[in-house]
């Protein structure tokens, strides 16, 4: 079983604190969600785990082995892949072309990254989208497509940036049997960023929760569900454990 761990990872910008002594940690066919307030911090570590951000303090480990220094490219070969909340698709190619494109990059010839390309295309459920020029794709369906592209090569981990921003509620249901078909089918470690709290405590196995750069709260959805601390975070103020206010969408 494979892992991939934040190990006291610090971040600063121009002595501001962004992240503080953080530990996470992803293991092979897990789904781990990260969630917390605006500004909590929250993609900044991701950009630390995926090579965009150096850590100021702590290390970044996979299966043991620091990975500090490393270029985002030199991360996904490794196995370590990525979504961006913007879909950051190259929208004047078609979606098979912006798979294609990913599987050379990571050492295929063309006709085997176009064979992954089409059948990872089928698995996720977009085969039809196949010859569409990308920028011309709703919101959602970039989502979908960003995914797809994700996991070309078989990636170890996955590390979502809100996939469910601005999809339906039954577009979100979608989205999350997709995200458990990755982690039980394939296998990959999940770490799921949102800001849909509901769709986070009904998929995650585990949740950590980050407040002003610093982990506040750890445990199963229930332990979240439940805590003042984290009703603290979103709220301002605590708030009366009877009240859902995890369950919705904040």
């Amino acid at each position: 079983m494979s892992e991939l761990a934040a190990d006291k990872v610090s971040v600063a910008f121009a002595g501001l604190k962004a992240l503080s002594g953080v530990d996470l940690t992803v293991t092979s066919g897990q789904i781990v969600g990260l969630i917390g307030p605006n500004g909590a911090g929250k993609t900044t570590l991701v950009n630390v785990l995926t090579g965009f951000q150096a850590a100021t303090e702590g290390s970044v480990r996979l299966d043991g082995q620091t990975l500090s220094g490393l270029k985002p490219h030199r991360l996904r070969q490794r196995g370590i892949a990525r979504t961006f909340q913007g879909g950051r698709l190259f929208r004047d190619l078609t979606v098979i072309d912006n798979l294609e494109v990913t599987g050379v990059g990571l050492g295929k010839s063309r006709a085997a990254a176009i064979a992954e390309a089409e059948a990872m295309l089928d698995w996720v459920g977009i085969a039809p989208l196949a010859g569409r020029i990308a920028g011309t794709l709703p919101y959602t369906d970039e989502r979908r497509v960003a995914i797809g592209r994700a996991l070309m090569g078989r990636p170890g981990f996955l590390l979502l940036d809100e996939p469910a921003a601005g999809m339906s509620a039954p577009e979100a249901a979608d989205l999350s049997d997709l995200i458990r078909r990755i982690a039980g089918e394939l296998g990959c470690g999940v770490l799921l960023i949102e800001h849909n709290v509901g769709l986070v405590l009904g998929l995650c196995d585990h949740i950590v929760v980050l407040d002003s750069g610093a982990v506040i709260e750890t445990g199963a959805p229930a332990a979240i569900r439940d805590s003042e601390k984290v009703r603290h975070a979103y709220m301002g103020t605590a708030a009366n454990t009877d009240l859902p206010v995890l369950e919705v969408e904040i």
